[in-house]
């Protein structure tokens, strides 16, 4: 039962990496995040993607040339326009929820999560104004922070801590 659980843990870890990265992710890059053999990880790679072949969902496991990614199926690509702001795509409102969620956030640390294309995402959140940025006291990096405009456009009041 333990290792049952251990490996459902690792599926977990895994479906999050892919999620947050928006992109696709190497077994390398997987493994190193997870910390686990390049075995257990194929191994909940290879759950997951059977997991979500099989259910009824919008989203899809595949592997790329350039790695593993979580994506919407293709069938449902026409609703990005009518759901997701114009000005906004998916990759880089995934990143603003990241940003969202820990409130405030190290950009070194989000970039760890998110890949360096989230350079390019904090510049336009940045433009857009649902972010502010400011510099750390005592290193390089500088923190990242959701503005009133978030919440407003958004409409979220208040996220959870």
């Amino acid at each position: 039962m333990e290792l049952e659980s251990l490996s459902l843990n690792l599926t977990n870890k895994v479906e999050a990496i892919l999620y947050l990265k928006a992109q696709p992710t190497s077994l390398e890059e997987i493994v190193t995040l997870t910390k686990c053999s390049v075995d257990e990880v194929q191994e909940a790679l290879i759950k997951l993607m059977s997991d979500y072949s099989y259910r009824d969902s919008a989203l899809e496991i595949l592997e790329t040339p350039n790695g593993y990614s979580l994506q919407l199926r293709n069938c449902y690509q026409s609703l990005l326009e009518h759901l997701i702001p114009a000005e906004l795509n998916s990759s880089t409102l995934k990143t603003l929820a990241a940003i969202a969620l820990k409130n405030p956030i190290l950009q070194s640390d989000l970039i760890t999560v998110r890949g360096s294309s989230a350079y390019q995402h904090v510049n336009e959140l940045l433009e857009a104004g649902f972010i502010r940025k400011r510099r750390q006291e005592e290193g390089r990096s500088y923190w990242l922070q959701v503005t009133d405009k978030f919440h407003q456009y958004f409409e979220i009041n208040q996220l959870p801590q």
